[in-house]
């Protein structure tokens, strides 16, 4: 087959990795672009050919078209893979890319255009007999108007952002008081990630699931559905976790949502891969909601089920070739689950920032892990900070259901704090097994709040801990060597002192035998055997189980959770533990203030809004921590501000 010599990579992190291994299955020399902040990403690393194209802002690198051009026509790269976010959707760039001789590695930019309005999509769905759900979409966006129509749909209905997505720009309103705040909010995300401050209205389904039909197209008129993901459990209206295929559709059901996706397509004369996305509510109807006219983040499942890579199967449709396969050939087999692991606070729902100490993925068969780090690397507030994706397939849903459970046990990743223990909260909810994901799953089964009640480590965390300070390091050797136990004469216990979330946790560790200790917490007793001890990692054994766990300077990985433990100072009689009467509020990370919603002087209610920030393009809303006066403001409207800063100070009442 005839394909490319060299391919440009428009994309970063984990995709733009994903893309340069297709490549080299491909015989492609696979050629990367980079700002200031990725100068020594994997990415670069895995390259033939890195080019810079400028500083960490996206708008100056990776979302710099004539950069980007420039890039391709320098190093005479034939196509241009966009991936996914960034200059993917944008249908300047593919027409650029046209005019330039370079083949762009996606549908034509009349199809972009024509789905990129979640508007005009929804009035194209419509025109082709694709069910839409009853809302507003007119070019009227006056609040006047706007306001009408949100009381004519009634509530509860959702504000989006007509371009973009990735749940930017976009609101659930319950009460009409409720709008116009909303809408302000709405409007200000998508104008700041799309430069589009356009929204439509739409009536909120309750409890619906959100599927998705992946659909490939060549440039000869063939146009298939490869099936469905399921992508109902979202936070903040973003995919958490994403399986194929999905438990709710009967085969019949299948059929219509599929044909319904390849008739939308056609309609645009769409090819390459893209994806239909539906709710389906709990009556079995299902409603389009946008097209995305691009790869998706969660493409592996789909290639899992199917046995094709959709990623050379792109490449091949952009050099011109036919897919060698019809509707009749796609076959499902198995179950494939992916989960998407970021750097974030999985309580506060905040981005971490840090360098990655450690960073040990699990292996295995049905295991696949697309990532864009590696250890030593930096998340920055600069870009997303999804590390990895992290799919497994089995034979049945409940066996690769175990397998992630597994695999996520076994994910050592230490200098930034992951959402590890949000997705191993998900896949240990009953429900979750019983295949009840609805959009509304992490708020019906109080997902959060069970993490909140999770965070201090367990105890036998705790003891691991404790055992790394009293157990040599024997120097990869087996601990069972009684050569090396030379502290062992005393026989003494040992009194420890950990903190840990601001807590202190006493620690009684008796040695019983050499390696074996009968540890004391919080009066729970254990009997731990260190079975290996080599460097930063320790193998122990409770009763008739085996775990592994790993420290990097005073975070503890224990089950693919890290948790900040550190020996304790001694209780000082010094300490000055009377009351504070004001307190400050620190900026979780660097963003940039965008509204002020009190005034110094003023009196606040315990969670009463102080201001918004705007973080990764993301907006986060500060509140009062209790009742008393706003004593100073430091910053005003549209001032960046550094991570820890006080963003306001209360006097208490």
């Amino acid at each position: 087959m005839t394909y490319f010599d060299s391919l440009l990579i428009a994309n970063r992190g984990e995709i733009a990795v994903r893309v340069i291994r297709a490549c080299r299955s491909l015989g492609i020399e696979a050629i990367v672009v980079y700002s200031d902040a990725d100068a020594r990403a994997l990415h670069v690393r895995e390259a033939d050919r890195a080019i810079r194209i400028g500083p960490a802002a996206a708008a100056q690198s990776y979302l710099n078209i004539e950069a980007v051009l420039a890039a391709a026509q320098q190093t005479g790269a034939q196509a241009i893979h966009p991936g996914y976010g960034f200059l993917s959707e944008n249908a300047n760039f593919a027409r650029a890319c046209s005019k330039a001789g370079i083949a762009f590695i996606g549908p034509p930019a009349e199809a972009i255009e024509a789905m990129g309005s979640k508007s005009a999509a929804k009035r194209l769905a419509e025109s082709v007999g694709v069910p839409t759900v009853p809302g507003y979409n007119g070019d009227d966006q006056s609040e006047q108007r706007l306001l009408a129509e949100a009381e004519r749909i009634g509530f509860p209905l959702l504000i989006k952002a007509s371009a973009g997505g990735g749940g930017k720009g976009m609101r659930s309103v319950h009460r009409l008081t409720e709008f116009s705040a909303a809408l302000a909010a709405a409007q200000r995300e998508a104008l700041a990630a799309f430069g589009d401050q356009h929204v439509l209205l739409e009536k909120l389904i309750e409890r619906p699931r959100h599927i998705e039909f992946q659909i490939l197209g060549d440039q000869h008129g063939t146009m298939l559905h490869l099936g469905e993901r399921e992508c109902s459990i979202q936070r903040r209206h973003q995919k958490v976790l994403e399986e194929s295929p999905s438990i709710a559709l009967t085969s019949e059901l299948r059929a219509t949502m599929g044909a319904a996706a390849v008739r939308l397509a056609q309609a645009v004369n769409y090819y390459n891969a893209g994806t239909q996305e539906f709710m389906l509510d709990t009556n079995g109807e299902f409603y389009f909601l946008e097209m995305n006219t691009r790869l998706q983040v969660e493409h592996p499942v789909t290639e899992l089920v199917t046995g094709l890579d959709l990623v050379q199967l792109q490449i091949a449709i952009a050099a011109g070739q036919r897919l060698p396969f019809d509707q009749a050939d796609i076959q499902q087999t198995g179950h494939a689950i992916e989960v998407r692991l970021y750097a974030e606070d999985p309580v506060q729902m905040l981005p971490s920032i840090g360098q990655l100490t450690s960073y040990t993925p699990p292996e295995g068969p049905g295991i696949r892990l697309d990532t864009g780090v590696t250890v030593g690397d930096h998340v920055t507030i600069n870009y997303d900070p999804m590390l990895a994706k992290l799919i497994v397939w089995d034979e049945q849903r409940e066996q690769a259901i175990a397998r992630l459970r597994y695999a996520l046990q076994h994910f050592a990743v230490a200098g930034v704090t992951t959402n590890i223990p949000l997705l191993q909260a998900i896949i240990n909810t009953p429900a979750y097994h019983t295949g009840a994901t609805t959009t509304d799953f992490l708020q019906t089964y109080a997902i959060s709040e069970q993490l909140q009640q999770r965070q201090l480590p367990p105890n036998l965390a705790l003891a691991a801990r404790a055992l790394f300070d009293l157990e040599p390091d024997p120097d990869a050797t087996l601990v069972g060597d009684p050569w090396n136990v030379p502290w062992r004469a005393a026989h003494m216990p040992h009194q420890l002192r950990y903190q840990t979330n601001d807590q202190i946790v006493p620690i009684k560790a008796q040695p019983q035998a050499p390696q074996a200790w009968l540890v004391t917490i919080n009066d729970e007793q254990l009997e731990i055997v260190v079975l290996r001890r080599h460097l930063n990692r320790m193998v122990v054994r409770v009763a008739d189980r085996i775990y592994q766990c790993q420290l990097e300077q005073d975070s503890l990985v224990w089950q693919g959770v890290g948790y900040q433990i550190q020996p304790a100072a001694a209780p000082s009689l010094d300490q000055n533990n009377g009351h504070k009467g004001d307190a400050s509020l620190e900026a979780p990370m660097p963003g940039t203030i965008i509204k002020l919603l009190v005034a110094e002087g003023e009196q606040v209610s315990a969670g009463q809004p102080l201001l918004i920030m705007e973080a990764m393009k993301m907006e986060h809303t500060v509140t009062a921590p209790y009742a008393g006066t706003v004593a100073k403001l430091p910053y005003h409207q549209g001032q960046q501000v550094s991570g820890g800063v006080a963003l306001a100070e209360i006097t208490a009442e």
